[in-house]
C-alpha cells in the first residue's frame, strides 16, 4: 500500500515537470517577443533561446517520428506500478492531465508543433539573441 502511494506521488511530480516543461515551451516564446520589446535581458539571452529551441524541436522531432515523450511513458509505467488506473487519484494529476493532454489525430499535433516551431525560429530573425562578446586582448 505504502509502495503504490509513493508510485503515484513520484508519477503526480512526473506529471507537473511535463506541465512545467510545456509552460517553458509555450510560454518562452511570448516571453522572447514582449521581453525583446521591453529589452528584458534573459529574454535576448543566449542561453534561454538555445533552451528554448532546443526543447520545442525536440517536441518537433518526437511528433514527426511518432514517439511518445519519456515523460509520458515515465508517467505511465509508475501509474501502471502504482496500481492506479491512468490519471484518477490525486487532484495534481486530473488537472494537470487535463490542461496538457488532448484527444486528436497524431497529425494534428505535429502540424500545430511545427507551426510553433516556424514561430521560436521566426522569432531568432526578428529578435536575435544576444552573442557572449568575446574578450579583447589585455581584458581579464
Amino acid at each position: 500500500m505504502q509502495e503504490e502511494r509513493l508510485y503515484r506521488q513520484i508519477a503526480d511530480l512526473v506529471l507537473t515537470l511535463h506541465l512545467l516543461g510545456v509552460v517553458f515551451v509555450v510560454g518562452g516564446l511570448p516571453y522572447v517577443v514582449i521581453g525583446n520589446l521591453r529589452n528584458w535581458a534573459w529574454a535576448k539571452a543566449l542561453w534561454f533561446r538555445l533552451a528554448h529551441l532546443g526543447a520545442i524541436a525536440l517536441v518537433v522531432a518526437q511528433a514527426w517520428l511518432g514517439v511518445i515523450c519519456p515523460l509520458t511513458t515515465l508517467e505511465m509505467s509508475l501509474r501502471a506500478k502504482a496500481n492506479a488506473a491512468t490519471y484518477s487519484g490525486s487532484f495534481i494529476a486530473y488537472w494537470v492531465h487535463r490542461l496538457i493532454y488532448y484527444d486528436a489525430p497524431a497529425w494534428v499535433f505535429a502540424l500545430a508543433y511545427s507551426l510553433f516551431g516556424l514561430l521560436v525560429i521566426a522569432t531568432w530573425w526578428r529578435f536575435p539573441p544576444t552573442w557572449p562578446r568575446r574578450r579583447e586582448r589585455g581584458d581579464p
